[in-house]
């Protein structure tokens, strides 16, 4: 067991966002807004609410709006202030002050394992979390700090894992599981990377959460390309489930069952905002009286 405190996190941000073309051409996936914040900004505040105050981005060509997001606009600033707009410099603020951010240029894109194995000089021999930006949890159900505290309750790496249909389990990493004495936590013995569903070990499926020990450093490096040549996290967990855990071994699974919205697919990306916007004051009674009128009158 390791009772180390989890302060950095790791967020991948190199790919190209190819589903969401032509909006993505220069505009990286993770800026598209989610309402009236960037995707990538809810990722971080979930990192934040966790209590981890170190954020590293590993980054590719075209992410400098990325990187502008969470610098300072000092004439926008400016602006705003000569104004007296308060609120809306403070909303600017927010991205600022958020954490200390950092940035590793990934070059090729090798996979999520490479994009790991990029932040190893950052994070150094501590635990660590992995956030990937598609994957949005909703602030009201937050899943970083269960996978904490079952870190340092078994000690290892944590991923998080939700149950979704057979027939979807191709889209996801699957692990086979053993049950613990919490019903709400399982030991993952393999992962095996988009199964054919028939041959899946499980119906749980890998979303991007991840608590990783500083173990998976080493592994990686002899992690060898796997499906599409990629460099796949998902190799170097099969060696992490089997090694013991004085030597950083040991994977366990949190069974997620809160509100999640997967912002790399088209129509998960319009469920999240249509469904964020429904439940905010300023926007939700008028979204809902729309919506509803709309529905109405499709043919």
């Amino acid at each position: 067991m390791s009772a180390d405190q989890v302060r950095k996190a790791v967020v991948p941000a190199a790919g190209l966002g190819t589903r969401f073309l032509p909006a993505t051409k220069a505009t990286p996936k993770e800026m598209l807004p989610v309402v009236d914040k960037p995707a990538i900004q809810y990722v971080v505040e979930e990192a934040v609410a966790a209590g981890i105050d170190d954020v590293l981005f590993i980054t590719g060509r075209s992410k400098r709006p990325l990187e502008d997001h969470f610098d300072r606009n000092l004439e926008l600033e400016e602006v705003l202030r000569a104004k007296k707009d308060d609120h809306r410099l403070a909303l600017v603020g927010e991205s600022t002050d958020l954490a200390r951010i950092h940035y590793v240029r990934q070059g090729d894109p090798l996979g999520l394992g490479h994009a790991v194995l990029c932040a190893q000089h950052h994070v150094g021999n501590e635990p660590f979390a992995v956030l990937l930006g598609d994957d949005l949890i909703d602030p009201r159900d937050p899943v970083l700090p269960r996978m904490i505290e079952v870190r340092n309750r078994f000690g290892g790496s944590v991923l998080c894992l939700m149950q979704v249909p057979r027939a979807n389990i191709a889209l996801y990493g699957c692990p086979a599981v053993a049950v613990t004495e919490d019903p709400g936590v399982v030991q993952v013995t393999d992962v095996i990377e988009k199964p054919d569903p028939q041959e899946a070990p499980s119906d749980y499926a890998v979303i991007g959460r991840y608590l990783l020990d500083p173990a998976v450093f080493e592994i990686l490096k002899r992690t060898q390309p796997g499906r599409g040549g990629e460099i796949q996290l998902t190799d170097a967990l099969r060696v992490l489930a089997t090694m013991p855990a004085e030597a950083g071994g040991g994977v366990h699974g949190v069974l997620f069952t809160g509100r999640r919205y997967d912002t790399g697919d088209r129509l998960s990306y319009l469920q999240s905002v249509i469904t964020l916007a429904t439940e905010r004051d300023d926007l939700g009674p008028d979204l809902i009286a729309w919506l509803r009128q709309f529905v109405a009158d499709l043919p």
